[in-house]
């Protein structure tokens, strides 16, 4: 088995890794506010159109637009709970009044949308500055409603040391993405409750705590880096393989390919965003050849290479090259990683001997299970490889509390035992996987693997 997409394991919790998703895949809600998904294709601007056609708009513009006009929102109201309320409203108001015509910037239209009725809000309130939540920031210019960093001021806002590590991702998650509480606990491996629990409990913290809203000074930036980029990377893993019946989210992937790259641009010299951004562009630029016509998931042996983006894959490469030349922390190893799959002539052709150095060198930094079940999956491809010695080693991490719902582990075991002769237990193996993963177009494709056993 192959992986689809080499890349970065990813941490607390672990969500789906793609390259040991699409090695072995194997391969990644209702009481919501968030408008209901119903399509995406864009209706005609400025003419009238039906119901069907106003919400298949909202939602494209839901997934692409939810965090930019919610940042703009908080920068205005210091409240999260007041700009996600007004935020979904606008999108409620969209829904209503398009129907007589879809407005040529649906997002500018939401964002004036939501801070007016922000404002209404704050001017009802009869004590409005003793009552307003202690999120600060400078005062707003008049005029000032759009700015491109909202997006990355509410990151840092997110995942700001005073909070867990655990609300980190799940604010983030709900925020920046827009993900429903539901879609949240799938992402993290966790029950909805728990994710509610995490999000209300990261907001109550910087409402009590005057968390700023704000990019870090110059100084503060070196110590909040790391968490900002793992949070990043947890956004794009939850598009890369989403919960649900599409095997990926590209309003997601897209969302932190642009923070990743607003954070090369806040911080030029450190290496690890551009470490990033790498792995990132890398990954994104094989996205259509990782799905076949009928939606199927394609593994990366399987896949047609001129499909992939050119461009795309070219800055990739360019950037993680640059970050390697500079350092080798765990997303420059990762981007190794990646380049190594996206460089070789072929998928016969890989190196993977190198690509097992590259994991031992990332477990010395960061020995997490899910980099060791990557290295395993990796050195069960190596030429001659003993694959006795690697189903112990993945014997022994079904032992890891951290796997024990990760779909991966026990779809690599499929394929090693596969490969070892006992369909048996192989086919054993592809059922929990089955029973684990999330995302549909995995599970079909672990149906035709075990298929492939049982007949």
């Amino acid at each position: 088995m192959v992986p689809d997409q080499p890349g970065a394991p990813t941490d607390s919790p672990p969500p789906a890794h793609p390259s040991v998703a699409e090695q072995q895949v194997v391969g990644e809600p209702v009481v919501d506010e968030r408008v209901e998904p119903v399509g995406e294709r864009v209706g005609v601007v400025g003419e009238r159109a039906g119901a069907v056609e106003v919400a298949r708009v909202v939602d494209r513009v839901h997934r692409e637009s939810w965090s930019t006009v919610l940042a703009s929102v908080v920068r205005l109201t210091r409240d999260l709970d007041l700009a996600e309320d007004c935020t979904q409203d606008a999108f409620v108001q969209a829904l209503r009044t398009w129907p007589d015509g879809i407005p040529g910037n649906p997002g500018g239209w939401l964002t004036t949308v939501a801070r007016r009725l922000a404002l209404d809000r704050l001017r009802r309130e009869t004590n409005l500055w003793r009552k307003l939540p202690l999120l600060v920031e400078d005062p707003i210019a008049p005029g000032d409603v759009d700015n491109p960093t909202d997006p990355l001021r509410l990151v840092f806002t997110c995942c700001h040391p005073a909070l867990a590590r655990d609300s980190q991702v799940a604010l983030t998650l709900r925020l920046i993405c827009g993900l429903t509480t539901r879609e949240v606990a799938a992402v993290l491996l966790i029950g909805e409750p728990t994710a509610a629990a995490r999000i209300t409990r990261a907001k109550k913290k910087i409402a009590a705590a005057g968390i700023p809203y704000r990019i870090p000074a110059d100084h503060e930036l070196p110590a909040r880096l790391d968490v900002v980029l793992t949070v990043v990377h947890l956004v794009y893993t939850a598009g890369h393989v989403a919960a649900g019946p599409e095997l990926r989210r590209t309003d997601l992937t897209g969302r932190a390919v642009e923070l990743a790259r607003l954070l090369v641009r806040l911080m030029p010299g450190e290496t690890e965003p551009q470490a990033l951004l790498g792995l990132l562009l890398m990954t994104e630029a094989r996205g259509d050849a990782r799905v076949s016509r009928d939606g199927e998931l394609v593994l990366l042996a399987d896949q047609d290479r001129s499909r992939w983006d050119a461009q795309m894959l070219a800055e990739g490469v360019s950037r993680a090259t640059a970050a390697l030349q500079r350092g080798h922390g765990r997303f420059a190893l990762q981007a190794a990683v990646a380049g190594l799959h996206v460089t070789a002539p072929s998928w016969e052709r890989t190196d993977w001997t190198q690509v097992v150095r590259m994991y031992d060198a990332m477990l010395l930094s960061w020995p997490t299970p899910i980099v060791a079940l990557n290295r395993a999956a990796a050195h069960s491809l190596v030429p001659g490889a003993d694959l006795e010695q690697v189903l112990a080693e993945l014997d022994a991490l079904g032992n890891e509390p951290a796997l024990a719902s990760y779909a991966y582990l026990p779809a690599t075991r499929a394929d090693v035992l596969a490969r070892l002769g006992r369909p048996a237990e192989a086919a054993a193996a592809y059922q929990t996987a089955m029973t684990l993963t999330a995302n549909e177009a995995e599970r079909r494709f672990l149906a035709t693997r075990l298929d492939a056993l049982t007949h």
